[in-house]
This record gives C-alpha cells, sequence and structure tokens, in this order.
C-alpha cells in the first residue's frame, strides 16, 4: 500500500511540473534519434534555483543533455522543481530515469535520507545520480557511501586564483589601461584597494570560488607590497538580481573597483551596477563579458556542458560503472577557465596597450604554473580550508 501510495504521488508532482512547465516553468522533455540510434537511456536534468535559461551554469548543462539527444539518441527532461528537490529526484527515479543530474545544491535526502525516510540513493539502486560541485557521497573515512552516485567537480578555485591575479593587476594599472572616459575606479591611494565578492550561499560549491579569488588577490598584492580589503556577502541568493546591485554598490561605495559574483541572476545586478558606477564586474559559469560590455572584467567559466556529455556517454555505452565516483575538471581541461578577455580589451587605450600585454601575460604565466603544479590552489570542494593569517597583504572584512 505504501508503495502504491508513493507512486500516486510521484504521479501527481510530475503533473505539477508538466503543469508548470505550461505556466513556463516546470519541464521539458523531448527524445531524438542521432547518430548512435535510438538508445533506451532517460536523462534528467534538475536544474538549480537560477533556472534552465540563466545563460550559465544551467543553460550549459541543458546544451549537454540536449547535444546527447541529437547525437545518442537518448530521452530526456529538464525539471525545475517547484515542491523541492528531493521530491523531483525521487518522483524521477520512480518514473525509471536512468541519470539524474542533480543542479541544485541539495544532496542530503539523497545521500543521507530526511524525516526517517531512506537515502534516496539507497531507494533506487538501479538509477545513477550526479551531484555537481561538492563530493558529499563519503564517510569521515573518505569511503563512497552509495555506488550509484557520481560527484562532479569542477577546479573553479584555480580559474578564481587567476581571477583574483588579473583584477588586482588591472586594479593598479586602471587609469593606465582605460582612462577616466568610461569609468570612475577609485584610485589605490585613495581606498581603491579593496575587492569584493558575492556568493549565494555559504557552502563549499562558493566558498571554492572566493577562497581561489582571495589567494589570488594575496599573490599579486604581496608580490607588489601592497594591502588589500576584502568584503565578502555568502548567502545572497541566486534569483533576484536587485540584491546584486545593492551588494556590489555598497562594496563600490567603500572603494572596491572590482566585484566577483558567484550568485547567478545576482551577478546580473551587480554586473548593471558597476556599469552605473564606472566600476568593474567579475560573472561566473559562462562567457557572460559582453553583457554589460566594458564593465564585465572576465568571467569565471564552469562549463557544465562537458561533465554532462560525457557522462551520458559512459552511461550510453554501458561504461558508467567504470567511471570514477569522483569526476574532477581542472584548468587544465578547459571545462574551468577565464574568458579569453577580448571583449574588455575593446576598452583598452591606445596608451594602455603595453601595459595591458603585459599583464596578460603575466596572467598566462601564473595559468601555465598552476597546471604544471607549481602553484597549488586551496581547494574547499576538497574540505580544505582558508588559513585567513597566510593571507599577508589581504584583510578580510
Amino acid at each position: 500500500m505504501k508503495k502504491k501510495w508513493k507512486k500516486v504521488m510521484g504521479l501527481l508532482l510530475m503533473g505539477t511540473l508538466v503543469m508548470g512547465s505550461i505556466a513556463g516553468c516546470g519541464e521539458s522533455k523531448e527524445k531524438s534519434k542521432g547518430a548512435s540510434g535510438n538508445s533506451e537511456v532517460k536523462i534528467a536534468i534538475v536544474c538549480d534555483s537560477a533556472g534552465q535559461n540563466d545563460n550559465g551554469y544551467n543553460q550549459s548543462a541543458v546544451a549537454g543533455v540536449k547535444k546527447a539527444a541529437k547525437e545518442l539518441g537518448v530521452e530526456y527532461k529538464v525539471v525545475e522543481p517547484t515542491t523541492g528537490v528531493p521530491q523531483a529526484l525521487e518522483t524521477l527515479a520512480e518514473d525509471g530515469y536512468h541519470l539524474i543530474f542533480n543542479l541544485e545544491y541539495d544532496f542530503e535526502a539523497l545521500i543521507s535520507g530526511t524525516g526517517g525516510s531512506k537515502p534516496i540513493a539507497e531507494m533506487y539502486p538501479d538509477t545513477t545520480f550526479v551531484c555537481f560541485n561538492d563530493n558529499p557521497n563519503k564517510n569521515e573515512s573518505g569511503e563512497i557511501i552509495h555506488e550509484n552516485v557520481i560527484s562532479v567537480l569542477f577546479d573553479v578555485h584555480e580559474a578564481s586564483f587567476v581571477s583574483g591575479v588579473l583584477a588586482t593587476l588591472v586594479n593598479e594599472n586602471a587609469e593606465t589601461l582605460f582612462g577616466t572616459e568610461h569609468y570612475k575606479f577609485t584610485p589605490v591611494d585613495k581606498g581603491g584597494r579593496a575587492i569584493g565578492f558575492i556568493g549565494g550561499t555559504n557552502s563549499n560549491g562558493i566558498t571554492v570560488f572566493s577562497y581561489g579569488f582571495l589567494e589570488g588577490i594575496n599573490y599579486i598584492a604581496k608580490e607588489l607590497g601592497v594591502h588589500y580589503d576584502y568584503y565578502a556577502k555568502y548567502d545572497a541568493g541566486f534569483s533576484d538580481s536587485a540584491t546584486g546591485g545593492t551588494v556590489a554598490g555598497t562594496y563600490y561605495n567603500q572603494g572596491a573597483n572590482v566585484v566577483f559574483s558567484v550568485a547567478g541572476s545576482v551577478g546580473d545586478g551587480a554586473a548593471a551596477k558597476a556599469k552605473e558606477e564606472g566600476k568593474l564586474a567579475i560573472h561566473v559559469d559562462a562567457n557572460k563579458d559582453a553583457q554589460q560590455s566594458g564593465y564585465i572584467l572576465t568571467s569565471v567559466i564552469k562549463n557544465t556542458e562537458v561533465p554532462v556529455y560525457e557522462i551520458i556517454q559512459a552511461a550510453v555505452d554501458g561504461k558508467i560503472s567504470d567511471m570514477d565516483r569522483v569526476q574532477s575538471y581542472s584548468l587544465a581541461s578547459k571545462a574551468t577557465s577565464i574568458t579569453d578577455l577580448s571583449e574588455i580589451s575593446k576598452f583598452v587605450t591606445d596608451e594602455g596597450q603595453t601595459k595591458w600585454e603585459e599583464i596578460k601575460a603575466k596572467v598566462s604565466a601564473i595559468e601555465k604554473q598552476i597546471c604544471d603544479g607549481t602553484i597549488k590552489v586551496i581547494n574547499a570542494q576538497n574540505g580544505e580550508e582558508l588559513d585567513a593569517s597566510a593571507l599577508e597583504n589581504v584583510t578580510i572584512k
């Protein structure tokens, strides 16, 4: 009777999601016969609160499953859950989806179970669940808890370090690079040695960006013999762009010339505020440099399309059980990086070109040092903790 009731509730929930789709905020579903034939593998993408049209993290993952539908013939569903991630995961598993990607930072019900219920992963051993931005599927000894859970980690701490290096070098040379026609930078000798960070939630998936960014700022500040203030907020959410504008505005007013946002649509508000204030923003997930052209310094890219497609390919080939339960994508993999800086380069003055080339060469050299292991960056996704006292040239406010 309990099993039957669960099935009924699952169907009701799926009905809710379908109705949400009609209203423009639920699910989309498609099946395609690709080059590899008509696969019987059913794939689901569960979006986070920013939704599938976020022009970044979620949208890139959806692009990956659409590519798999076209080339591999898989059936897929994209869900923006209206009644919580755990219910969406359980309903999709109950409905026979073989591979479910969870883009939301919500793992407790999946891994440990909540409210006295068994873990969802244990309830559906024939479904493979994929978590992003953390590795919750390990016990205190570091052993795997559920064999049907894969964790995907992007080494965004490395790309964030690079963005911190870039932000500091640009801040130190802002007037030389850009002049004063389009910008209103606070001079570094008048309180302008400050940089801000806005995170959506206080989790490893967010602090991993902040810690890397901090280390990059400190690296250059120490090299130059200067000191920076670092303003940070870790609970801005992901959907309210007005919040991004408000928080970024506060940081700009406190002297910051650059604010890095890892907060979905909140970052759009921060970027708009950068243009309004004549300063700079750093965006995240996809190349959003043209969103506020000239006022977005770079974007730290987390290309979710790459792992989504690769894991689906393994499922279609029957090799998903052979994959490591933790999949990591480094700076060298190009699944994470900063942009090519082509957009911001348009705003460098003729007088600033020589300095700009020097900065880009320095950034490139540091990227190579990270890739070859010469420079090590703290990785919060692996449980590494930041020792603030080691940041001799940065004060965290």
